[in-house]
């Protein structure tokens, strides 16, 4: 008999739904505050379906992305479960959503600031490799030598680095579909 999506799992069940070995959900648990399975007398796990969703999206991260733990916790951080659900699911249009709602949240992109958008830049090669400048990074190496900073990049630039990890997401899903 088969159990309800809504039904708590066990970790031996979780393991073998996701092809992970019982003590790398332990150790994660440990690495991901995020991964929170009700625990019953004796200490026996039940993971929520959210639990089994997240350690889906985290287990993409880290084998098929090749993402280390370290950069997990940060996308997590920054984007929160729901991203990572999103991404282990497939789901692009949430993922797209997310990515959506945090790009509202953060300042808006001025009129100045908004990406052009003309047939070159949608067709054919781009004209110029950007430079940093466009990564903001500082002077690029035509403007002169370049000088030591920080290295953060702009809200704006971060924003068209985000949405180009999405299309690159989108193009990996669709090669995988067409193997």
């Amino acid at each position: 008999m088969e159990k309800s999506p809504d039904a708590f799992r066990t970790i031996s069940e979780v393991a073998e739904d996701l092809d992970l070995p019982q003590h790398v959900l332990r150790f994660w648990e440990t690495r991901f505050t995020q991964i929170k399975p009700m625990k019953r007398g004796g200490g026996r796990r039940y993971y929520r379906p959210q639990d089994v969703e997240l350690i889906k999206g985290i287990r993409h991260m880290l084998y098929d992305q090749g993402y280390t733990i370290k950069g997990v916790q940060k996308l997590l951080r920054e984007n929160g479960n729901q991203f990572l659900i999103a991404i282990g699911n497939g789901d692009l249009a949430a993922v797209e959503a997310i990515a959506q709602r945090k790009q509202a949240d953060t300042a808006p992109l001025t009129a100045g600031a908004q990406p052009r958008m003309d047939e070159e830049m949608l067709v054919g090669e781009p004209k110029a490799k950007p430079n940093r400048r466009f990564f903001g990074l500082g002077k690029s190496e035509e403007e002169g030598p370049v000088q030591a900073d920080s290295g953060k990049l702009s809200r704006d630039n971060r924003a068209l680095l985000q949405e180009a990890l999405f299309d690159l997401l989108e193009c990996k899903r669709l090669l995988d579909q067409v193997r």
